[in-house]
């Protein structure tokens, strides 16, 4: 059984824009070498939004060097970029962007979420990207629900969903640049799931809603984050009810990072050249859809 790094429970929010409270569950800017290949997991747990006559989101906004990939489970979320790309995804969709080389886009409640009002509830994760795609075509890839496989784990009802990489056989949709898991199980009260990783993958548990004990002594409550030694293959978890967890794990990228913002390179002479390029226009315009 992996043994635990470090667990902790997020008490403490901040908003992005005007329509997403988020509690960051891991950063980079605290422990790069432990979470890569990912960078960051923003969660916006769940809030209730009443009606709006402007949807409520994040305008504008570039980014360089990695992707970000949206995970919505209550409420609808609009899209669009530089690209010509977007579109609405809501509950069990993804939407999975890559910047590379430059990207802007803006994220907001869609027009009926907005109108009607309800429960907003989301993640949002960036997956680095290595040296030599860092300067990648930009890309987007919109995944639905119908498109994510789905099973339950042998002999119980506690189910997982595959967005990227392989479980038990199942394939997830996404098509990455390096070899990861993103995973989202939905665990039943008193079920026992016993999970197998690649033990040089970094591993995070994530516990978005409800309780569950990890590797059979710790206890993950409703936004709490563990992150795993590279020592063994599996862990464990137990649901106390019912819950929602998030799998993040990967193949270490072993390369410097260094960020700034919206950027995330190898150098600061690429986060000075990422500003230049957006100041001169080099990241396009976001077109009309």
């Amino acid at each position: 059984m992996r043994t635990l790094r470090n667990i902790n429970t997020v008490q403490e929010a901040h908003w992005v824009g005007n329509g997403f409270p988020v509690s960051t569950m891991f950063s980079y800017h605290r422990e790069a070498e432990a979470i890569s290949p990912f960078l960051l997991l923003d969660y916006a747990g769940p809030v209730v939004f009443g009606p709006a006559q402007i949807p409520r989101g994040v305008g504008k906004h570039p980014h360089r060097g990695f992707e970000t990939v949206t995970i919505v489970y209550q409420g609808e979320l609009a899209h669009r970029d530089s690209t010509g790309e977007g579109g609405v995804i809501g509950p069990g969709e993804v939407q999975w962007m890559t910047a590379g080389s430059g990207i802007l886009h803006e994220d907001f409640h869609s027009n009926d979420f907005a109108s009607a009002g309800g429960t907003l509830e989301m993640v949002q994760l960036w997956v680095n990207l290595p040296a030599e795609h860092k300067m990648m075509a930009p890309g987007y890839q919109s995944i639905t629900a119908g498109q994510i496989p789905e099973a339950t784990f042998p002999e119980l009802k506690s189910s997982y969903r595959v967005i990227a990489g392989e479980y038990n056989g199942l394939n997830g949709p996404a098509k990455t640049i390096t070899p990861m898991l993103v995973m989202d199980t939905a665990l039943e009260p008193g079920e026992r799931v016993a999970l197998q990783v690649n033990k040089n993958w970094n591993l995070m548990v994530t516990v978005l809603t409800g309780t569950v004990q990890i590797n059979e002594k710790y206890l993950g409550r409703s936004a709490t984050i563990a992150t795993f030694n590279n020592d063994s293959d599996f862990i464990v978890l137990e649901a106390n009810n019912s819950s929602r967890v998030l799998i993040t794990a990967g193949e270490p990228i072993a390369e410097p990072v260094v960020g700034h913002g919206p950027f995330v390179m190898n150098t600061q002479e690429q986060i000075a050249d990422a500003f230049r390029d957006l100041e001169s226009g080099r990241f396009g315009e976001l077109l009309d859809q």
